[in-house]
């Protein structure tokens, strides 16, 4: 059981005096695997990492690029080519020195998930990845591993975030990529998972990759981020 050391009080003060410190406390003691480093789970690392969650397990295979300067919060031009996973771990450990985190470079694939998830150690998984074969599996064996998983669905080819909504997987519409993993989830006998998804019509940009602008992704990740931490503290 982690305490609220010296240097964790100075950083948390103002959440302490909001929230307090039994809660504070909840959120030390929480871990969260985030998988899925880009325009989405990198923000909801940054906030996980800010309310002082004491471990983070983040998963990525994908090195920073030019293209990702538009949204992701480890995008820099300085930290272009380099490891997502390896500038994210350095962004937290920035921010608290405290936190245990762990880096692993790797392509979540229906073969490895199950192992990815074993190893991760956090009772909490944050699905970031838009790859729905994977994605399935992935959620698939973090609910037969008695893990609480929460998963991001499309943000792509949206403009804004005011069509935003937590909920059960059931509950969505409009989203492709929800329609995709709803099917998927009910052919392995999941018929409940909690998500983020947007009920805004998609942008058709004509590009083959999907188009982004910088603050949609961003308050999808803040979002995921609250329903998260608000679950810790109130358990």
């Amino acid at each position: 059981m982690k305490e609220l050391t010296e240097g964790l009080r100075a950083r948390l003060e103002r959440q302490i005096s909001l929230i307090g410190e039994e809660k504070t406390l909840k959120l030390v003691n929480a871990g969260c695997a985030v998988i899925g480093l880009g325009g989405v789970g990198g923000y909801v690392c940054e906030m996980l990492a800010r309310v002082g969650v004491g471990r983070l397990y983040l998963v990525d295979c994908d090195t920073v690029s030019v293209s990702n300067l538009n949204r992701q919060i480890i995008a820099l031009e300085s930290t272009v080519g380099r490891k997502k996973t390896e500038v994210m771990l350095e962004r937290v450990k920035a921010i608290n020195p405290e936190c245990d985190a762990v880096a692993k470079d790797v392509f979540i694939t229906k073969d490895n998930a199950e192992s990815i998830i074993s190893e991760c150690g956090c009772d909490i998984v944050v699905d970031c990845i838009d790859n729905v074969t994977a994605k399935i599996a992935l959620i698939k064996h973090a609910k037969a591993q008695g893990k609480y998983v929460f998963s991001s669905m499309g943000t792509g080819n949206k403009l804004g975030s005011a069509g935003f909504s937590v909920t059960d997987i059931s509950k969505t519409h409009t989203c492709g990529l929800a329609k995709a993993v709803r099917k998927g989830l009910r052919d392995e006998g999941i018929e409940h998972l909690d998500v983020l998804f947007s009920t805004e019509t998609v942008v058709q940009s004509g590009q083959r990759v999907p188009s982004s602008i910088a603050y949609t992704p961003s308050v999808a990740g803040i979002f995921i981020a609250e329903h998260i931490i608000k679950k810790i503290i109130s358990e």
